[in-house]
């Protein structure tokens, strides 16, 4: 137990080092290629041709894996301390924009999936765990919360009754518009369409289009199909 502690210490000190020293050497020929061949040594894995421009706060970066081709934007905070068994993916493709916060918080697994674009001022928040497919778009001001506050005790502060974290699961090839809500236990399915400012409280079929607070299935993508909620 003390050589984990110790260990992790020792991770963390070698990655305040590391990011202090590079994370905000503008983004020219030699702060991106500093980033390039410095960072690999930090994040769990890190594959070719990845883009992190100056200003990127990471934390817990044993704990990130990086794939090819992904583009990680100004201000953006990845933060997967907490716990040992948080895991966090970026896969292939992935772009994500400026100030865009992903933060694991307890023993949370967070996937994004292939070709997967995260507009500005995207939150996407554990501990509840949650994956993200491949080809979609998040748009600007969305938040993603795969945890939900208890409140039934009326004796007790909110902050101290605990959480759930039922995870959210956001299938392939999903759309969602600026500034939709997504709450924890949810499942979107493959194809859908979340209208602008839409909140997400329980499941939307596949190929459904979706809008209102909270969100309901107002018409199906698939011909003389009717999606039902």
């Amino acid at each position: 137990m003390i050589n984990q502690k110790y260990s992790a210490k020792i991770q963390r000190f070698q990655e305040l080092l590391i990011t202090t020293l590079l994370g905000d050497i503008p983004t020219i020929a030699m702060g991106l290629q500093l980033r390039k061949l410095v960072y690999k040594n930090i994040f769990g894995s890190m594959g070719d041709e990845v883009f992190i421009q100056h200003g990127v706060d990471i934390t817990g970066s044993s704990f990130i894996e990086i794939g090819n081709g992904v583009n990680i934007f100004k201000g953006v905070r990845l933060d997967a301390k907490g716990h040992q068994n948080n895991r966090m993916y970026i896969s292939n493709q992935v772009t994500i924009e400026r100030n865009v916060d992903i933060g694991c918080m307890d023993n949370t697994s967070i996937y994004i999936g292939e070709n997967t674009y995260i507009a500005p001022g995207v939150c996407i928040s554990g501990p509840g765990d949650i994956c993200i497919g491949k080809n979609c778009m998040i748009a600007s001001h969305s938040g993603i919360y795969a945890n939900n506050h208890l409140f039934t005790d009326l004796s007790i502060p909110i902050r101290e009754q605990g959480i759930t974290r039922e995870g959210i699961i956001i299938e392939n090839n999903c759309w969602l518009g600026h500034g939709v809500t997504v709450l924890d236990g949810v499942t979107i399915g493959e194809g859908s369409i979340i209208g602008a400012g839409a909140v997400v409280s329980k499941n939307i079929p596949p190929y459904s289009i979706a809008v209102g607070v909270p969100a309901k299935v107002i018409k199906c993508r698939v011909a003389n199909v009717t999606c039902n909620s």
